[in-house]
């Protein structure tokens, strides 16, 4: 089994993340390497944990989520792991993450509008244990 990345899987690994539906010939192709060679790396990436899983971009604003918003969340310590836990129920939350620096859970909130995340952020406030809510609203996805 390899264990160095090299420049192949390297490329492989961006041409999946632009697209994961990308044909393995037309990866094959770009490397100039053969369509039985790219299926092994690939598999050898997922086996070794490089390539977790394959997923799908949502478009929130064609769901009716007009509104994106990154929201720190702060805790009181012994309720960190419950919240988080319980952000990651809501259907509103996109993404949850555990994370280090200025706030202490981070997550994506997905709003139909401005009244609702603000409906959304007073039921966060609200839930025993937090602290601080501080949403930074999405004006535009970049990357």
């Amino acid at each position: 089994m390899r264990r160095i990345i090299d420049a192949k899987d390297r490329k492989i690994i961006e041409i999946l993340k632009e697209d994961a539906r990308t044909p393995f010939t037309r990866i094959a192709k770009e490397l100039g390497i053969t369509e039985a060679a790219v299926r092994k790396r690939v598999k050898n990436l997922e086996e070794r944990g490089v390539i977790k899983k394959y997923t799908v971009e949502v478009d929130g604003s064609k769901l009716g989520y007009n509104v994106t918003a990154l929201t720190g969340v702060d805790t009181e310590p012994d309720k960190f792991l419950e919240i988080a836990k319980k952000l990651k129920e809501y259907d509103f939350t996109y993404n949850v993450y555990i994370t280090s620096g200025d706030h202490m859970i981070m997550t994506e909130i997905w709003a139909k509008d401005r009244e609702g995340l603000m409906k959304i952020l007073a039921e966060i406030g609200g839930l025993d244990g937090v602290k601080r809510v501080c949403p930074a609203i999405v004006l535009e996805k970049i990357k």
